[in-house]
């Protein structure tokens, strides 16, 4: 559930390469709960964002405390707090879905104890009961994401990464994987995800799009809706992307 408390700060948040500014003084608050969209187009300076606040890589300058954190100076504090899912899964396929669960609560020194008994839990919640023993690579597509996406929350951290964790799936069970995004949001965990698809923009509490490393615009998606003029996100986006007015 959304609250006031402010979970990702950013203050002229800036990336260089040499000369090429990857982030160009971006600043964005994220809330304890919210479901914070952000989007761009491929080069527009997400990723080497996302790497910052998943404390992967140091800014060359500004203010950035990711859960309590300053992203200078405590980035393995980050990483401990923190939950990632890429859109590859980061799944083992030669490991059982019970081994994925234990090798990944392992990193996050959870106590066996406790592993078996958030795995059982898990697996019931999910349906997955029957599946445990087997291979990563023998379950269908969706459950694979569904099982990631449940992986990166298991350590409870306080926020959780999604970099396009739907892409390749059919909409039923994109729209399925959204039910747990919002399950776990109420459970007061922060989702910060990134997609190509601008029909999941409109699911979120919030929306940032950036454009050629700068943040161009970021609100609600009905108040962007209104502020533009238009539908939907995607023509919010193009007219961005295309400097269109």
């Amino acid at each position: 559930m959304k609250t006031d408390e402010k979970i990702i700060t950013a203050r002229n948040l800036v990336k260089k390469f040499g000369h090429f500014v990857a982030n160009d003084h971006l600043n964005f608050d994220v809330y304890r709960g919210e479901v914070f969209g952000f989007l761009g187009a491929n080069g527009a300076g997400k990723t080497t964002a996302i790497r910052i606040l998943c404390g992967l890589s140091e800014p060359t300058s500004g203010e950035i405390m990711v859960a309590g954190f300053d992203a200078h100076t405590q980035r393995d504090l980050i990483k401990k707090n923190i939950g990632y899912m890429s859109q590859k899964f980061s799944l083992y396929d030669d490991l059982t879905v019970s081994e994925n669960i234990r090798f990944y609560a392992g990193i996050y020194e959870i106590s066996a104890k406790e592993i078996r008994s958030r795995t059982d839990d898990l697996l019931k919640r999910l349906g997955f009961e029957h599946a445990k023993n087997k291979l990563i690579r023998d379950i269908p597509l969706g459950w694979k994401q569904k099982l990631a996406f449940s992986i990166a929350i298991f350590h409870r951290p306080q926020i959780v990464f999604l970099d396009e964790p739907t892409g390749g799936v059919d909409p039923i069970t994109r729209r399925q994987f959204w039910d747990l995004i919002y399950e776990a949001a109420q459970g007061g965990i922060t989702v910060f995800v990134t997609t190509h698809y601008m029909d999941e923009a409109e699911y979120c509490d919030r929306v940032s799009i950036m454009v050629e490393g700068r943040i161009a615009a970021l609100d609600t998606p009905d108040n962007l809706k209104k502020s533009f003029n238009v539908a939907n996100m995607d023509e919010v986006f193009r007219k961005l992307a295309r400097n269109i007015e």
